[in-house]
């Protein structure tokens, strides 16, 4: 197996939402993405299912820079993504650009975490630099504090769209935090002047289909 290359932080994120109605050829084709092992840039991915929506699956992806992923676009990905074609409806792909870390130091790693928070966020224009600070100083230091949070990053796309990815332990661990924190939090941080729409999900990851 090729050596993944060292880490030195994830500059561009790819998140990719589908329904799968071939369960088991969708996860025959997923093996095949151990081919990204190979690519120059390549850092990381992983992912799950859904623990909301029957039959949705939600994957993560890390590159070092765009340029790295448009090329591995051009060449390789229609080859490798072939296996699955058929098992799936209803793609939906967004990149989004690394802006700063939940917790510290994070990794594209998904060996130690169970599953994955997404926070998917439409934000006012007017609002996106207020709307920033307060994940930074108010959702950052709770969520790093909470027992069973891994890692996470917050990342941003074109258009006041955001991405909060947050890895935890465990089910339990992060519905503890919900329930004790979250709705104090939104008040504290004012999110709902800043919003236009929040949608999320929770994936229970895969370790098969981790590169």
């Amino acid at each position: 197996m090729p050596r993944r290359a060292p880490y030195y932080g994830a500059v561009l994120v790819k998140w990719m939402r589908c329904t799968v109605t071939d369960r088991r050829g969708f996860e025959q084709g997923q093996r095949r993405w151990a081919g990204l092992l190979g690519e120059p840039g390549f850092r990381g991915q992983g992912g799950g299912w859904s623990t909301r929506q029957a039959d949705v699956v939600h994957l993560f992806a890390f590159w070092e820079s765009r340029s790295f992923y448009d090329s591995f676009m051009a060449r390789s990905h229609d080859r490798i993504a072939s296996a699955q074609v058929g098992t799936y409806t209803n793609m939906q792909i967004k990149l989004f650009d690394h802006r700063f870390d939940v917790k510290t130091g994070f990794e594209p790693r998904f060996t130690d975490a169970d599953l994955v928070r997404i926070a998917h966020c439409r934000v006012h224009e007017e609002s996106v630099e207020h709307f920033a600070l307060m994940q930074q100083k108010v959702w950052n230091p709770a969520m790093a504090g909470s027992p069973g949070m891994v890692r996470g990053l917050f990342c941003e796309a074109p258009g006041s769209e955001f991405l909060v990815l947050s890895m935890w332990r465990s089910e339990a661990e992060h519905g503890k935090y919900r329930e004790e924190r979250v709705e104090r939090l939104s008040l504290r941080a004012g999110i709902e002047k800043d919003l236009v729409g929040l949608d999320g999900d929770i994936v229970r990851l895969v370790p098969q289909w981790t590169v």
